[in-house]
């Protein structure tokens, strides 16, 4: 049987500003990741 969504949960999906802010945080994230070397096939001859 599925788990039910709890009123917090269903209040967190549907407020539009925190999910603006995970979005922003979620950006940063992957970028920072990107950014500053993820460990890339390529071997840099510098």
């Amino acid at each position: 049987m599925p788990k039910k969504i709890t009123r917090f949960q269903k209040f967190l999906m549907h407020n539009p500003f925190l999910q603006f802010f995970m979005f922003l945080y979620l950006n940063v994230k992957i970028l920072s990741v990107v950014a500053f070397g993820h460990g890339g096939t390529r071997d840099s001859k510098e």
